[in-house]
């Protein structure tokens, strides 16, 4: 017997059921970022290789080990898009759209691919909404930037739950003085550093400030400070950046090991954390990478952005249970009809009904049925009311009104008036 169809392990089907929660999310915050001036861009998913091996880092883990890459008919190498901020880069310098400096705030949204090992809140195929600034160099939008995802947060409930986490890389030039003083400091305690450890010291030093061992933690204790080598100007920058953050009251918390795992940041760098999904705690990250545009091609370009994963996000809108009662209830009105006759007529007034209400969530029966098969359906349905069209209400022009979810008789409604008898009680319902 062939073995059956699923899946690849990892990249997950989003249900049905799950499905509203995603479009909740999704749609506050796009409303969110339209009202702060921001514009949306799509990307393709797939790129050529070597956008992501000139911009991530052929060094970085993602580059080296995670990348989804093959060849094309072409002889193309091909790879599933890991990130979102190279593709932005890439589309930008390809359409001239920040050329003679101009701004651009702009906004996607899509699935990215790693091969990783999958575990709750981390997996193969994953959504990211990300936001990508180009040609403001100040930390005032640094400050937008984390200020949007702090209201963000109020909206949808889990403020308390998320802690920000700051620092600045510097410039490439005080980061480069740093790493040679960081390569130094832990070239002599070579052999107390964990074996992932002593390969990032050769390829990526700064990465081995992101370790998760006790003992290469133990080490970085009396490490060189990134703060002690930064430049006047990167100082100045994330003086200014914590001052508006202060200015609008948005708790922080510096930390000097973080890095970040792509080798385009400079100067702030900055994640939202939890500790409500157990190993996967970051949900939002992001930073400047000044210095990427040019690295890519083209003409000196400031940019800001960030990342955040929208499956670790609705998991933390479940497990606090922030999820509006209106989310789980998709039908707000059903409509039964019993007979041809009844069927054509309650068409024709849910037509007209969704004319004048056209955000009222009215779903007619299909498929016919007895009452009692019908009213199950409604009931099933998670409708706040029935509407019923039987040979009665035929002859009178009316529509039965019956409450499915609290007190109340059956009523009789005219179908001249049963649209803004249904304006009413939806909203008060």
């Amino acid at each position: 017997m062939s073995k059956s169809l699923q899946a690849i392990r990892g990249m997950n089907d989003i249900l049905p059921e799950q499905t509203p929660l995603w479009r909740y999310f999704e749609g506050t915050v796009a409303r969110l970022l339209d009202n702060y001036g921001y514009k949306q861009i799509r990307m393709p998913i797939v790129e050529f290789t070597e956008l992501f091996k000139r911009s991530i880092g052929e060094v970085t883990d993602i580059v080296e080990k995670e990348m989804y890459t093959f060849e094309d008919r072409n002889g193309d190498s091909l790879t599933l898009r890991p990130e979102g901020t190279a593709a932005c880069v890439r589309a930008v310098l390809e359409h001239g759209i920040t050329g003679g400096g101009q701004v651009q705030k702009l906004w996607y949204i899509g699935p990215m691919f790693r091969h990783e090992r999958p575990q709750k809140g981390r997996y193969r195929q994953f959504h990211q909404i990300g936001l990508e600034v180009f040609n403001l160099d100040g930390p005032d939008i640094d400050a937008e930037l984390i200020t949007m995802t702090w209201r963000l947060w109020g909206e949808l409930g889990i403020r308390d739950a998320v802690k920000l986490e700051l620092n600045s890389l510097g410039t490439s030039e005080s980061r480069g003085r740093y790493r040679e003083a960081l390569v130094e400091y832990l070239s002599a305690h070579h052999d107390e550093l964990d074996e992932d450890s002593q390969r990032r010291l050769k390829t990526n030093p700064l990465r081995v400030l992101d370790t998760k061992n006790a003992d290469t933690q133990a080490v970085l204790v009396n490490a060189p400070k990134m703060a002690d080598y930064l430049d006047d100007e990167s100082r100045a920058h994330f003086e200014g950046l914590k001052a508006r953050l202060d200015a609008v009251g948005i708790p922080y918390v510096l930390n000097p090991k973080l890095v970040r795992g792509l080798d385009y940041y400079s100067k702030t760098v900055f994640e939202w954390v939890t500790d409500k999904l157990g190993a996967q705690g970051t949900v939002c990250a992001g930073g400047r990478y000044d210095g990427l545009v040019e690295q890519m091609g083209g003409k000196p370009t400031t940019g800001v952005g960030f990342a955040m994963g929208i499956e670790r996000l609705v998991l933390m809108l479940e497990t606090l249970e922030q999820i509006p009662e209106e989310i789980s209830r998709q039908v707000d009105v059903y409509l039964c009809a019993f007979g041809e006759e009844a069927e054509l007529a309650g068409l024709a007034l849910a037509e007209r009904v969704r004319d004048q209400l056209p955000n009222l969530r009215l779903q007619v029966n299909a498929g016919a049925g007895s009452f009692k098969s019908q009213f199950k359906k409604a009931d099933k349905s998670g409708a706040l009311y029935a509407l019923i069209l039987g040979d009665d209400e035929m002859a009178q022009q009316v529509v039965g009104f019956k409450p499915l979810r609290g007190q109340g008789e059956q009523q009789s409604i005219a179908w001249d008036a049963l649209a803004a008898h249904l304006a009413t009680c939806v909203v008060q319902g």
